[in-house]
């Protein structure tokens, strides 16, 4: 009886781990989806249910129960497809050009079975995966970063603003002690916890984000940033204990190390904000405020060193009830900081050597500082009437030059109206000239999304490739046209296409009046003439005279950006071609041409084209040996020369008297030289 029994205890444990095992296969086959194993879950325990009702032993009640669990299971089916039908789609068009959002590479699920032990591990080892990914790492340009800026920077400007207040104000400190202790307690919280911020902040290495907070902790302690920070929290306000609650700003100085955070903060703003030149006037004007608080903070407890009221030039006693008040403590001081470091002057002058090196030390620091704040000021007010100033100066010049040329009021008035049309419309900045920094993709991702409207419009964007949309975009030039204007003429020469972004343009006859037709924003006109259709009757002239109703924004295409766009994608340009084929052909404006004899003749070109590169070729070829043969001849007929001399000089024969044997023997030279040649 006990044999059986242990046999079918083991067969069950050894079906108990063949099941651990295929479901730890199939979780990790599943990507481990809290759905779809909740989705299993229900359907085991319906088969578990259906299986127990079938069966003998099964009790009455269980039917309920898997009929509950399918109803929960046809719920959330339901609610499924519900929530994947609301889900926004994202637009088709820019989803092929950018290609997948997603770039997160995961490595593919695996495929071996695991028994035993190995399932049991990869369990742990997914599981220690998962707490991992459960370690948030933020980075620097996440919103959330961002935000967090903001909270350690508000920290930070409390202490930068209050501590010195509250250390040389003893009324400000000592009234309101519990307030200060919470406030204060609060920021050392936001200290400690932007260590832990800073510990799980991400940095690029290479081009990629680093998640490793091992390497992170790494390279946060080996910097003097960490340092610092240790150093900003280190509760030296605790020495209150021993020496009062008065001196206790005094011993928070430390918070004040922190300030690199602060500046981050409004670096970070500076790049988000839509309004950089008055976020940085501000900045300035709270650089400014801040220097005098800490200059007037410093008067008042220089004044209490020398003795309140001991002299004309330091803060009047306190026992006086016109200056006995924090308030008109505070805000003289604040008075005499603005007055002296802006050198305005006007205060009571020093009396002793101390009071006039104060005075000195501000004059120098009112003079280097506030000089180059003011100066930073003007140029910031400046740049930020750059573009009206530059604008007018177009305008101007353009105005000189018509009253010196002697142009028409009418024609004139035209240009000042086409000038302001372009002012209140924002139309002024040269796109391309701002674009010139960014990197090709970026640029023509702004393109695309700036002028999306226009482009979803566009028939030769809809199939284009991505590339394709890439070379057009890029190449795109906007213009602007006046009412009345004629953006092409028939019978003119071609050389450039039309996108209309916005604005109505009208097809007219020949007299200019009559309207054939109405373009609006998304068509295309133009493409015809620059595309050099064979059979076309008007060649590369224009077939239509299109004139502007209005102001109209036109990109315009020029046909040699075209070709070269069109010249590596040859289905994009037999698309163009058969459009255009289309229209000439309903217009009547195509004649019949025989394809074949075009091929043939296509062919004769390319053979006769092989053949001169052939002939070409040889003749490079004769030349090179004409030349190395002249060469070696010219060679020759100098050392034949050399030896014709050497061999007259040393004759015999120059020492008769009629000289008649030298002179055969010159004959006899010149037939040796003859015969060589």
């Amino acid at each position: 009886m006990m044999g059986p029994v242990k046999d079918s205890h083991r067969l069950s444990v050894k079906t108990w781990t063949e099941e651990e095992s295929e479901r730890a296969d199939s979780t990790l086959s599943r990507g481990q989806s809290i759905c779809d194993d909740t989705s299993s879950e229900l359907q085991r325990m319906a088969a578990i249910e259906r299986r127990d009702a079938n069966s003998q032993n099964s009790f009455r009640g269980q039917g309920a129960l898997s009929r509950i669990v399918r109803m929960v299971m046809t719920l959330r089916e339901w609610a499924q497809k519900s929530l994947a039908e609301d889900t926004e789609r994202p637009d088709s068009f820019l989803e092929r050009f950018r290609g997948p959002a997603n770039m997160d590479i995961q490595a593919p699920p695996s495929r071996f079975s695991h028994t035993g032990s190995d399932a049991e591990r990869e369990i742990r080892r997914s599981r220690h995966k998962r707490k991992k990914c459960n370690i948030v790492v933020l980075s620097p340009s996440d919103d959330i970063y961002y935000y967090w800026l903001m909270v350690i920077g508000a920290a930070v400007f409390y202490n930068w603003t209050l501590l010195v207040v509250r250390a040389c104000f003893d009324e400000l400190q000592m009234s309101n002690v519990l307030v200060w202790l919470v406030v204060d307690y609060v920021c050392d919280g936001v200290y400690i916890l932007d260590i832990a911020v800073r510990l799980h902040t991400g940095f690029l290495d290479e081009g990629l984000m680093v998640k490793d907070v091992r390497r992170l902790r790494e390279t946060y302690i080996r910097t003097l940033q960490c340092q610092l920070d240790i150093c900003s929290i280190l509760p030296t306000d605790l020495l209150y204990l021993t020496i009062g609650m008065s001196y206790t700003p005094l011993l928070r100085f430390n918070r004040l190390l922190r300030l690199p955070r602060l500046f981050e903060f409004f670096e970070r703003t500076e790049t988000r904000t839509g309004y950089p030149n008055t976020f940085r006037i501000s900045k300035l004007v709270l650089y400014i405020l801040v220097i005098i608080h800490w200059n007037a903070c410093g008067y008042y407890s220089f004044s209490k060193v020398l003795g309140l009221g001991s002299d004309s030039w330091v803060y009047p006693n306190a026992s006086d009830p016109e200056f006995g008040t924090l308030s008109r403590s505070y805000i003289y001081c604040f008075y005499w900081s603005t007055m002296t470091l802006t050198t305005i002057g006007e205060t009571p002058p020093p009396v002793r050597d101390e009071e006039y090196l104060f005075l000195i030390f501000d004059f120098l620091v009112g003079v280097l500082i506030f000089a180059s704040i003011v100066g930073n000021v003007g140029s910031m007010i400046s740049n930020m009437n750059a573009t009206r100033a530059a604008f007018q100066t177009r305008v101007d010049a353009l105005k000189h030059y018509m009253h010196f040329r002697n142009v028409s009021k009418v024609l004139e008035q035209r240009v000042i109206r086409w000038f302001d049309y372009l002012w209140t419309n924002q139309k002024t900045i040269d796109e391309q000239e701002v674009l010139r920094s960014l990197p090709n993709k970026l640029r023509a991702e702004i393109a695309i999304n700036v002028h999306l409207d226009t482009l979803k419009k566009v028939r030769i964007f809809q199939d284009c490739e991505a590339g394709l949309l890439v070379e057009l975009v890029l190449k795109l030039r906007p213009q602007v046209f006046s009412p009345g204007d004629y953006i092409c003429r028939k019978a003119n020469v071609g050389k450039e296409m039309y996108i209309i972004k916005e604005g109505q343009l009208a097809v007219v006859g020949e007299d200019g009046v009559t309207r054939l037709a109405v373009l609006t924003g998304g068509s295309c006109f133009g493409e015809i003439s620059i595309l050099n259709i064979c059979g076309s009757k008007m060649g590369n002239r224009r077939t239509a005279n299109i004139r502007s109703l209005g102001y109209a924004d036109l990109f315009c295409l020029s046909k040699q950006d075209l070709m070269e766009a069109l010249q590596e994608f040859p289905h994009a340009r037999a698309q163009l071609e058969q459009r255009g084929r289309d229209i000439l052909q309903k217009e009547g404006l195509l004649e019949e041409v025989n394809v074949s004899a075009g091929e043939e003749l296509e062919e004769k070109v390319e053979r006769l084209e092989t053949s001169l590169d052939r002939l070409q070729t040889c003749l490079a070829r004769l030349q090179s040996e004409f030349n190395s043969s002249q060469l070696r001849l010219k060679q020759r007929i100098t050392a034949l020369e050399h030896n014709i001399t050497t061999a007259v000089s040393g004759s015999g024969f120059l020492s008769d008297v009629d000289g008649n044997e030298s002179v055969s023997g010159c004959d006899g030279a010149r037939s040796e030289v003859n015969i060589r040649l």
